[in-house]
């Protein structure tokens, strides 16, 4: 029996969804040149270059990072053992921003942004820690926050920030941490050609703050500097092709101390590499740094839009035992991990929903007799549950950061309820429209199209797959739906995984009626995925995937 009483959660023998935080990033060692090698340059440019997350205090920026179990790190350049660095006021630090020494102590500053859109300015970082000293609300309204290093000449890092249109805006430091920005002045539109805007500091030698921009496609830019707040940047200088290999694209300021900006990357199997600087605005052929860096879920600086709150998925085999499959952020998946009794889950009405509580790992939700458990929290929704024959959870679709759940009854008309962000309620639904039982599959877990906004996916019985954008309104949370292709019926299984490859974007996986497993990565475009790639076999062994 999974339910003694239908209103009373904790008579429910539930699995343990926690597993021990063992997913630290053992971090390697980076196989850099020795520093020197530069020319001389002048004093404003020599400022500008400086570190802008150096807590080590050998020059160098240090690595921060948060791993995938939320926890936020620290890797010193020097390549010893990370450190763990605490953040007050938020448990998982959605995205980093490194910004340098703001007010001239001599211990730089770092910005956090929470997926609920608080900015958080932490000064005088340490390898451990960093004091809060100024909060900011409603950054939620962008999908990308960055530092392109100082850009007005300064000598302090400002701050841009990317809106989901593509409308790129302008923070000046103003060297106060209590009051750090100045109002934000327009840069301009079409933004969103690039999936990855990376803040570079300065390349080109004019002591001010430039951009490198990728596209979807591979397509790298590089942005030099003019020092006008309003027009900060030159026309754009086309650098390289096939960057598409990179998840992602990571600012960390002068590496190999010869005065010039230089930019690590990380490709799909975890490797990193660095790109030194000419200051000129171009780069080096790319050398080697490091391995085994997939450990990392998101960079400080790094140019990618982030994700959080699902890498992995849940299977139940035939006899009903559920087994978690988690991604490795490099396409790939780890052995299985049984997470109940053997049998324990037969027959259960079960759903893994995105995050309902802002953690990193999904909630198992189940139905019975009409009411709505989360596993992870013994939380009774309570009842009426059973008027919907598919709920769905994939993650923010009204916009405030806060994960939520879709329902359609079984007349075909689904509904959104908005989640409170602590998995223990809902508003009231909004409906969504009609139509939807039109489809044998709903699923989504994050972005699929690279704007930030939650998206789903939907199989009908043709075997065509569709997509429905997010637009980040509860009152009309999708756009019209967009015909990704056919032939999806040659799965008897798909699952939303959500980002298992490290950039962010959602993924999608299909496995076939003899086991074999496929995957498709999300690309950041309204196509949504890649061509296919096996990555696996056996799941067959399954009557289910979450």
């Amino acid at each position: 029996m999974l339910l003694a009483s239908p209103a009373v959660a904790d008579s429910v023998p539930l699995p343990d969804l926690r597993r021990p935080l063992t997913e630290t990033s053992a971090v390697p060692a980076l196989d850099e040149p020795s520093p020197g090698g530069g020319t001389a340059r002048t004093a404003a440019a020599t400022a500008a270059g400086k570190p802008r997350f150096d807590v080590t205090g050998d020059g160098k920026t240090d690595l921060v990072h948060r791993t995938r179990n939320g926890f936020t790190f620290v890797a010193p350049s020097s390549g010893g053992a990370h450190v763990e660095f605490v953040t007050d006021g938020t448990s998982t630090d959605f995205d980093l921003v490194p910004i340098g020494d703001q007010n001239g102590s001599g211990s730089p500053e770092l910005l956090s942004v929470s997926a609920t859109g608080a900015l958080r300015l932490y000064a005088d970082a340490s390898t451990t820690w960093g004091a809060l000293r100024w909060t900011g609300y409603g950054w939620n309204v962008y999908n990308k926050v960055f530092s392109p290093g100082d850009v007005d000449g300064d000598g302090r890092a400002d701050v841009m920030a990317r809106q989901h249109n593509g409308d790129l805006y302008f923070y000046r430091a103003t060297g106060t941490l209590s009051a750090p920005f100045a109002g934000r002045v327009k840069v301009g539109p079409g933004w969103d050609d690039y999936d990855q805007v990376v803040g570079l500091g300065d390349n080109d030698g004019d002591g001010k703050g430039d951009l490198l921009a990728r596209t979807p496609a591979g397509q790298v830019y590089f942005y030099g500097s003019t020092g006008d707040k309003s027009a900060p940047f030159k026309p754009r200088k086309a650098l390289a092709t096939g960057w598409q290999v990179y998840n992602q694209i990571v600012a960390v300021d002068d590496r190999n101390l010869d005065g010039r900006a230089d930019v690590f990357a990380r490709d799909l199997n975890g490797t990193l590499w660095a790109y030194y600087g000419r200051g000129n605005g171009t780069f080096t052929a790319r050398a080697q740094t490091g391995t085994a860096w997939n450990k990392v879920d998101q960079f400080g600086g790094a140019g990618n839009v982030p994700s959080l709150g699902r890498t992995l998925f849940m299977a139940r085999d035939k006899a009903g035992t559920l087994f978690w499959h988690r991604g490795l952020n490099n396409g790939k998946l780890a052995p299985r991990e049984q997470l109940s009794s053997d049998g324990g889950w037969a027959g259960a009405d079960v759903t893994l929903a995105y995050a309902l509580d802002g953690n990193t790992i999904p909630d198992l939700l189940f139905v019975r007799d009409g009411y709505l458990y989360n596993t992870s929290n013994k939380h009774v929704f309570g009842g009426g549950w059973g008027v919907y024959n598919r709920l769905v959870g994939p993650g923010d679709l009204s916009g405030d950061g806060k994960s939520d759940l879709l329902a359609r009854d079984r007349s075909g008309v689904l509904y959104l309820y908005q989640g409170n962000g602590a998995g223990t309620g809902f508003a009231s639904r909004v409906r969504v429209g009609s139509g939807w039982n039109a489809y044998n599959q709903i699923l989504g877990a994050g972005d699929h199209t690279g704007d930030g906004r939650t998206d789903v996916v939907a199989r009908d019985g043709s075997g065509n797959l569709y997509l429905y954008r997010g637009t980040g309104s509860a009152k009309a949370p999708f756009a019209g739906r967009l015909l990704i292709g056919g032939g999806w019926g040659a799965y008897a299984k798909l699952v939303a995984p959500g980002d298992i490859s490290g950039d962010g974007r959602a993924d999608l996986l299909g496995a076939t009626a003899s086991g074999d497993l496929y995957r498709y990565l999300g690309t950041g475009t309204d196509a949504a995925v890649s061509a296919r790639v096996k990555i696996g076999y056996g799941f067959q062994t399954y009557g289910n995937l979450y």
